[in-house]
């Protein structure tokens, strides 16, 4: 089930997005209904197949402009729906329905797309024990909504930031020389219980994480054979160590990834390759 963001996070980032659209006014829309004038109706009209996220922010977009508009869930978020399906009524004053159309739409037509190209990735791997996650690259101010939206599509998320956990990457090993002085150097720095993963690229990498006690593996753009041998190597040095794969997954191969046996795969086509999910609201 997927987690929305705290109204206490998301209240200041939706009044920015509005803020940011409507500037000094919405010419158009106070010009022809003058604020709380009249009521009407409107609904949001899916016009492709996909999967569905983002409908509870929606609310509270409106809500933020009309605290009496009711917005009624036609579906659930987080269905898979297809084209022609009628996903939610709102019913409220004509200016704030119009006011806060494209914000709405905006943020669930970029969130389904991401719920919708996810939900192709954990389907593809559906009969393997390995779970999908995301990753950091993600659109500055977007992420704990773009993450929120893989959750939504059934993929599990990876840390939200740099302070969640201890991700030993390339150059940090290029820089301290070795993954064994870069875990040492870190490991009486860290506050309890901040995991330690170490990215590698090779089986003597591999060994180093392993014999320096990391919590996760991380291999990175390795052949499926080789990553398939790095995988029985941790599985054998020591159960609770977990391995994550990463780099170059795609819906092509992410069922040869699985197969190897990796507890995770890590992958950012999820969110940088989703295109949005069309819909439209009318009156």
């Amino acid at each position: 089930m997927a987690s929305l963001p705290s109204k206490l996070i998301l209240e200041p980032l939706l009044k920015g997005w509005l803020l940011e659209d409507i500037g000094r006014g919405d010419r158009t829309t106070e010009a022809i209904f003058p604020l709380g004038s009249s009521t009407g109706k409107a609904h949001w009209l899916l016009k492709e197949d996909g999967v569905i996220a983002g409908l509870p922010i929606a609310k509270q977009v409106f809500q933020l402009l009309d605290e009496k508009i009711v917005f009624l869930d036609k579906i659930t978020e987080g269905d898979s729906c297809i084209s022609g399906t009628i996903l939610v009524e709102i019913e409220g004053s004509k200016d704030a329905l119009l006011t806060g159309e494209r914000v709405a739409l905006n943020l669930v037509m970029h969130l389904s797309g991401i719920a919708t190209m996810t939900r192709k990735y954990v389907e593809a791997i559906a009969d393997y024990p390995t779970q999908l996650v995301d990753t950091r690259k993600t659109t500055p101010g977007l992420r704990i909504l773009e993450k929120y939206a893989t959750q939504v599509g059934g993929a599990v998320n990876h840390r939200m930031g740099l302070d969640d956990a201890v991700m030993i990457k390339d150059n940090h090993i290029e820089a301290a020389g070795s993954i064994a002085r870069a875990i040492a150097l870190i490991r009486d720095k860290i506050p309890y219980p901040l995991t330690i993963e170490v990215e590698t690229n090779n089986l003597a990498q591999v060994q180093e994480a392993i014999e320096h006690q990391a919590d996760i593996i991380m291999l990175d753009n390795m052949a499926i054979p080789t990553m398939k041998e790095a995988v029985k190597i941790i599985q054998q040095a020591h159960k609770k160590i977990k391995s994550e794969a990463s780099g170059n997954v795609t819906l092509d191969n992410i069922a040869q990834i699985a197969e190897t046996g990796v507890d995770f795969i890590s992958t950012s086509a999820t969110i940088t390759r989703a295109p949005w999910l069309d819909l439209s609201m009318k009156f």
